[in-house]
C-alpha cells in the first residue's frame, strides 16, 4: 500500500499554514508546513495550496520514508535538499 496524504491548509498572515498527514503501512506522520505567496507563485503552477503541498509531500515520499519528513519547515525549504524540487513539481 503507498503512502497517502491528507493536506488541510488554512491563511495566517500573508501566506498559509498547512496541516498534513502522512498514513503508510508502518504508521502516520502529522508535519506543519508554510506557504508563503512568493512560494505558492513560483511552484504552483496554478494549484491550490492544497494541491500544492500534497504534490510536494509526494515528491517527498518518493526520494524518503515519512519518518525522514521534517515535522515543521517552509515549502522551499524542500528544494535545499532536493534541488531538482522546483523543476519536478
Amino acid at each position: 500500500m503507498a503512502a497517502s496524504v491528507e493536506v488541510s491548509a488554512r491563511p495566517v498572515g500573508d501566506g498559509w499554514s498547512a496541516e498534513v498527514w502522512v498514513h503508510d503501512p508502518r504508521g502516520r506522520s502529522r508535519h506543519r508546513v508554510t506557504v508563503s505567496q512568493p512560494e505558492l507563485l513560483r511552484y504552483g503552477r496554478g494549484r491550490s495550496v492544497e494541491e500544492l503541498v500534497r504534490v510536494s509531500f509526494e515528491f517527498l515520499l518518493q526520494r524518503e520514508p515519512p519518518s525522514s519528513i521534517l515535522a515543521n519547515f517552509g515549502l522551499s525549504t524542500i528544494e535545499r535538499y532536493f534541488p531538482e524540487f522546483a523543476e519536478s513539481i
